[in-house]
């Protein structure tokens, strides 16, 4: 038995596309009643549970007529709205068999990187198990952009773990476990046990599904789990028909290992769930005061600003001189106001153009070091 497993209290399960819908679009009810079941019964345990599922995209394939998962970013949002209703809904009276409300909970990037939209995503995770109430999570489909999606959900379940100071993920999906080469392959080994990044090297990792549904594959799960452990969270990864046995600790799919120690939720956020808008040029003054005395930003020690950005976006900053990045921040000012502000002293700034500039390009508090 993984006690591991077993002794975990609050549990995130992520589950994919092909392993709740048919191939043809539309929600195959017998798997997502099975999947609910077992959650079910872990929650009778007095067990805090958060779902985080895919599948809306895939639910509105078929009521739409549409034949394949579509690549346009507008049929996609299409196929969600309708999709998320019937995913919900098909969810809401499955758990009501088992006496347990759901929550829905829509997330985009800008929800857990933004300071004041991370605690709030927080308050209602965490206020919705407070009411025993399980929460079902999914991408924001319907309005994120190019620019603000997660881009998969084994991504947004780490990072959904993360927020809820979770004990275990679990990631289900089509395939039972991570293998030495493609499952199918008689050569090929299950890995029972990754420790660390040095048990993966040499093995070949497949590409998403032959179902089209689904936008992951095994890259982006060993990715989630890349994240999740780094938060000291471990990881199982197997089959949705597996869900039972995994959490009832037999040692089915591959358990990752958790890091021993785990760094600040929000900043943890930032490295992993954000992609920059911008680049902050930065002198080796500069360098030396963000990376080894970790402090705050100032227009003095920046020498250049690339991108466009606004105030309360993430931007990389750069050194200047081996152009490689060294943080990640969120930066107070809009990319049109920096050019004028560089090189300057920020009492300097706030007697030539007010207080209000007399504040950190990027705080300390909304950087972290990369």
């Amino acid at each position: 038995m993984r006690e591991v497993v077993t002794e975990a209290r609050r549990v995130v399960v992520k589950v994919g596309s092909s392993s709740l819908t048919t191939a043809g679009g539309g929600l195959d009810e017998t798997r997502v009643d099975a999947l609910v079941d077992v959650l079910g019964g872990l929650a009778a345990q007095g067990r805090e549970v958060v779902l985080v599922s895919s599948g809306a995209i895939a639910a509105g394939l078929a009521p739409l007529q549409l034949r394949r998962r579509p690549r346009d970013l507008a049929t996609q949002q299409a196929a969600a709205s309708v999709g998320q209703g019937l995913l919900i809904g098909r969810y809401a009276a499955g758990f009501a068999r088992h006496g347990l409300t759901v929550g829905q909970v829509l997330l985009t990037v800008d929800d857990v990187t933004r300071r004041a939209h991370y605690r709030n995503a927080y308050r209602t995770l965490r206020k919705l198990l407070d009411l025993g109430a399980l929460p079902i999570v999914n991408e924001n489909d319907t309005v994120a952009t190019e620019e603000i999606r997660f881009g998969d959900n084994d991504r947004l379940a780490a990072l959904v773990a993360a927020l809820v100071d979770a004990e275990l993920l679990v990631l289900l999906s089509d395939v039972d476990a991570l293998y030495t080469g493609s499952p199918s392959d008689p050569a090929s080994r299950r890995i029972a046990l990754v420790k660390g990044d040095g048990d993966l090297g040499g093995i070949s990792i497949s590409k998403p599904g032959k179902s089209g549904v689904g936008t992951g594959g095994m890259v982006t799960k060993v990715e989630a789990a890349r994240i999740a452990t780094g938060f000291g969270i471990p990881v199982v990864l197997t089959s949705a028909d597996r869900a039972g046995a995994a959490l009832a600790g037999d040692e089915v799919g591959t358990l990752f290992q958790a890091a021993d120690r785990r760094p600040a939720a929000r900043l943890f956020w930032l490295a992993h769930a954000t992609a920059p808008r911008g680049r902050l040029h930065l002198d080796p003054g500069a360098v030396t005061a963000v990376v080894a005395r970790r402090k705050s930003l100032l227009p003095a020690g920046i020498t250049a600003v690339d991108g466009s950005f606004a105030a309360g976006d993430p931007v990389d900053l750069v050194d200047a001189g081996s152009g490689a990045p060294v943080a990640r921040g969120l930066v107070n000012y809009d990319a049109v106001e920096l050019p004028a502000l560089l090189g300057r002293s920020t009492p300097e700034l706030a007697a030539a153009l007010g207080p209000a500039y007399e504040r950190e390009v990027v705080h300390r508090d909304d950087l972290v070091l990369l």
